[in-house]
């Protein structure tokens, strides 16, 4: 049961980082607008990847929910990347670690929550 729990929590925080790398994808939208690009094709691409990754994770989020096995492994990739993204946010020349921060928080509170849900879907172990 608690593992069930685990894993619809963390099936919404996935769904909701899904949504947020969607939104990521419509401010690059209106930067393409109001031409705030310096390469159109560079930025259409980076459009279409980031639209692409916010579709995958989101298929993750409801694969998780869903208590899919293959929605938690691709769930616990995307953690692990974001939590690579929220390091160079907070490291480096042009740091915000107040925005790495914001970023990591939800991604470590997810990777838990898929920890538990993996642990607890795991069959019984056999006592011969």
């Amino acid at each position: 049961m608690r593992s069930m729990i685990a894993a619809r929590a963390a099936g919404v925080i996935v769904l909701l980082e899904g949504a947020g790398i969607g939104a990521l994808a419509v401010w690059e939208i209106v930067a393409v607008i109001t031409g705030d690009t310096a390469a159109l094709d560079s930025a259409i691409a980076l459009i279409v990847l980031t639209l692409a990754g916010a579709a995958i994770v989101a298929v993750f989020g409801v694969a998780t929910w869903r208590g899919l096995s293959w929605g938690r492994s691709g769930a616990i990739v995307a953690q692990l990347l974001i939590l690579a993204v929220a390091l160079g946010a907070a490291t480096g020349q042009y740091a915000h670690p107040v925005t790495g921060v914001a970023i990591a928080i939800p991604a470590v509170i997810a990777l838990v929550l898929l920890v538990i849900a993996v642990r607890g879907a795991a069959p019984p172990a056999r006592e011969d």
